[in-house]
């Protein structure tokens, strides 16, 4: 990959998949293993060759798999100039929140490090941020390794909420294939690529599933699960609203043990905000959150929120144990 001539017959394969195909992006493996001047290189001919064919927002991100260093995350996006990275942080961060005992405090200190990325918070936007994957594991395997004791209503209440996060924080929200059919695997790798097919590989066919008493032994594409439910509805509510997909995000109240993370977003066409809570503990919790000076009214896009503000720039969020909600502003914009 020092070769000039390896990066030229590299850009001129996966060039020609975009001339011929019109293929609109490319996940990079093992980026970190790669020297810096071959991505440097390879990105901007990339975007360049993509342009050219009619493609204006071709997306490249980089695996640079560690254990949530946002630090090292960045300097791909500085130094081997990669457009995005996968967020392995965003991942690190709600495993010790909601697959764990810490406080969201490590969420408010994770996006306080947006800043870190070439291009800061309008790049942390858009990376590929994920809760499961096929080297990591799943996360409800990870629930229930934390909290081995805990009710399967407890686990799948988590599992909602790590998805919730996914799906109204920001960045690119990426979901693990048999996570909304309720998979929950024995670790992680090959231990976590159950097929949603009927399988006859029996160390999946032996896993206890959540929110089913189904198997992996039977095919899984139930649109009726639980878990498929909930993801749909949070997509739905994403994909109706740009402040959840693309808008900035101002961190607004945290907890330095399991309970509140709050933060608003804002549409980034009218500035119109949009107040997102979550509850990482198992109490209900009644609070006050900042919100625009302006904030008069709030309209439930998820869940059930406060009709109006207590008084200005603030309002009454409650929560239940492991619960969120999305809440539309009127009349605060920034």
């Amino acid at each position: 990959t020092e070769s000039p001539r390896v990066l030229q017959g590299c850009v001129d394969i996966y060039g020609g998949w975009v001339d011929r195909f019109g293929i609109d992006g490319s996940r990079i493996d093992t980026a970190r293993h790669v020297n810096p001047e071959f991505w440097q290189g390879f990105s901007k001919a990339m975007i360049e060759r993509a342009k050219a064919r009619g493609i204006p927002n071709f997306h490249i991100f980089g695996e640079v798999a560690n254990e949530g260093d946002v630090g090292d995350l960045a300097l791909h996006t500085r130094v081997h100039q990669l457009p995005s990275v996968l967020d392995f942080g965003f991942r690190a961060a709600v495993q010790h929140t909601v697959a764990g005992e810490k406080g969201p405090d490590v969420l408010a200190a994770m996006f306080d490090r947006d800043a870190l990325y070439e291009g800061g918070a309008a790049t942390a936007l858009q990376l590929p941020t994920f809760i499961s994957n096929h080297d990591h594991g799943r996360f409800s395997t990870d629930v229930r390794k934390a909290f081995p004791k805990a009710s399967d209503a407890e686990v799948l209440a988590r599992v909602k909420l790590g998805h919730a996060m996914l799906l109204l924080l920001r960045g690119v929200p990426t979901i693990y294939a048999g996570d909304e059919q309720g998979f929950v695997g024995d670790g992680n790798d090959q231990d976590a690529r159950e097929d949603m097919f009927a399988s006859k590989v029996a160390v999946y066919n032996d896993n206890r599933l959540l929110g089913t008493s189904k198997t992996t032994a039977v095919a899984n594409f139930d649109t009726a699960h639980p878990l498929y439910a909930e993801i749909a509805k949070l997509a739905a509510a994403r994909k109706a609203n740009a402040a959840l997909s693309r808008g900035r995000q101002v961190t607004r109240a945290y907890d330095e043990k399991p309970g509140l993370f709050a933060v608003s977003r804002f549409d980034p066409q009218t500035g119109a905000e949009m107040l997102v809570a979550f509850n990482t503990s198992g109490k209900t919790i009644i609070r006050q959150v900042e919100v625009e000076v302006g904030s008069s009214t709030f309209t439930p896009v998820v869940g059930q929120c406060a009709a109006a503000a207590t008084a200005p720039g603030s309002v009454t969020v409650t929560l239940p144990p492991f619960g969120y909600v999305a809440c539309a502003v009127t009349g605060g914009v920034k």
